[in-house]
């Protein structure tokens, strides 16, 4: 479909590294973009931030435990 897909393993990062990591990465994606990022933690806390930024998101919880978000222009 030619959307663009940027990946992001944040795991193994103590906070708020993560978060960090992942807020510049979206500030750098192009429009039409996904980032998926993978993370030990579910990121509560960067929703808050996502939505500010003009971003929509949607989290599955992996079996492992782990969290993967993906992250698009709204």
């Amino acid at each position: 479909m030619g959307t663009h897909l940027a990946k992001l393993d944040a795991r193994g990062l103590e906070p708020p590294q993560p978060m960090q990591k992942i807020l510049e990465a979206v500030a750098t994606l192009p429009a039409g973009a996904t980032l998926i990022a993978h993370t030990d933690r579910h990121p509560l806390l960067l929703y808050p931030l996502l939505e500010q930024r003009g971003f929509t998101y949607e989290t599955t919880t992996q079996p492992d435990g782990s969290h993967v978000t993906q992250i698009r222009h709204r």
